[in-house]
């Protein structure tokens, strides 16, 4: 009974052992493992064979860039304005008489008439009466003509054989003088009636496009009525574009511009006609006239914008990517000596689709970073790749 206790502890003991030397070599391991990561993580690292002075980065790995040089090339300056359209000449039509009321309107906006062309007519039946009657009076005055001048004829063969007087003679030459000079009273007051009849018609006053009529059929119109049509003159056109004081020192009568409606994609050419004789001395702006040929595009009244070219300059022209802003203003990067990158400050012109303009900052021959010039920091060594331009 006793044997059996005993020699079970002495087993157990002996059992154990072996397990508790498997842990601690086991710890053991784990432990020189963990001394060996640490030591290769934090030693420092060799720069490797052929690095160069640039961060340490090797020769045959420097950031490649696309550049080039720009050159010199024509630009046209182009200005630009908005305002608002119109005829050219803007023609004004109302009543030229005395007006009366209006049988009928012949010609609607839109249309093309010509000089002279009835518009409108006005009722003149009262007006036609009266020509009537004055031409009546002509006609007793060239009777009362005739009747005198054959007075003078027989007189005139009676006094040589003495059956009247010369003074009875020149009595009848005066009387049929008379007569005659009643006759062109007569012709000229039914002249002037008939000239007063014919201004009952509303006409154009020259060749040109209907832009607009205020009359209707069976309205009273007048003198006072004021404009009854609106005409353009030969249908021209014109955009009357508001620029800055400085803009209209360079330009001058004669320069070219295109002209877009807004809400279109057309451009219409057009050329300066009129320059302004006085700036707005509140908004130091002034009006400039662009004359248009006429196109349907076109409608008086509305808003469009203009390029005006005032002239031709030769500048550099880059692409938009080459064009770098910050704080301080537009720059961009060049390679320069060494194919070291270097930070240049320009000014910018006119963008075109040709690219933008550089005012100032570039001669034209520096070697200019064409795009990714957001990933680059002054100083920095690159490998250029020229492209031509």
């Amino acid at each position: 009974m006793n044997y059996e206790p005993s020699g079970g502890y002495a087993l157990t003991d002996e059992m154990e052992r072996p397990r508790r030397r498997r842990r601690w070599i086991i710890g053991g391991v784990a432990a020189i493992l963990v001394l060996l990561v640490a030591f290769v993580v934090m030693r420092p690292s060799k720069p490797p064979a052929g690095a160069g002075a640039n961060g340490g980065q090797p020769a045959d790995q420097l950031p490649p860039v696309t550049v080039a040089a720009p050159g010199n090339g024509v630009v046209d300056r182009s200005i630009s304005g908005t305002g608002s359209l119109a005829a050219r000449i803007d023609m004004p039509v109302g009543v030229a008489g005395e007006g009366g009321r209006v049988t009928a309107v012949l010609v609607q906006p839109g249309q093309w008439v010509g000089a002279g062309q009835v518009l409108a007519t006005v009722d003149r039946s009262v007006q036609s009466q009266t020509a009537n009657s004055l031409a009546a009076q002509v006609a007793v005055a060239q009777a009362d003509a005739r009747i005198a001048q054959s007075n003078v004829d027989r007189a005139q063969s009676l006094v040589g054989k003495g059956f009247i007087s010369k003074a009875e003679l020149e009595t009848k030459m005066a009387t049929r003088d008379a007569a005659v000079a009643r006759v062109r009273v007569a012709n000229a007051a039914l002249a002037q009636q008939r000239a007063s009849n014919g201004r009952l018609d509303i006409r154009a006053p020259a060749a040109g496009l209907v832009l607009t009529r205020s009359v209707e059929p069976g309205q009273i119109v007048s003198a006072g009525s004021g404009a009854l049509f609106r005409m353009a003159k030969g249908g021209e056109l014109e955009l009357r574009a508001e620029l800055s004081e400085g803009d209209l020192q360079t330009l001058n009568v004669g320069a070219r511009a295109q002209v877009t409606p807004v809400g279109s994609t057309l451009s219409f050419p057009g050329s300066i006609w009129q320059m302004p004789s006085v700036i707005d001395p509140q908004t130091r702006r002034g009006i400039v006239r662009i004359a248009l040929p006429y196109d349907k595009a076109l409608r008086p009244g509305g808003f469009a914008s203009a390029s005006i070219y005032g002239g031709a300059s030769t500048l550099p022209v880059l692409p938009n990517s080459a064009i770098q802003t910050d704080a301080n203003g537009n720059f961009v990067y060049i390679v320069g000596k060494d194919d070291k990158v270097e930070r240049r400050p320009i000014k910018t012109g006119e963008v075109s689709d040709r690219g933008v303009t550089v005012a100032s900052g570039l001669s034209g021959n520096e070697r200019v970073v064409l795009s990714a010039g957001a990933f680059l920091s002054p100083g920095q060594k690159v490998k250029p790749i020229l492209r031509k331009p």
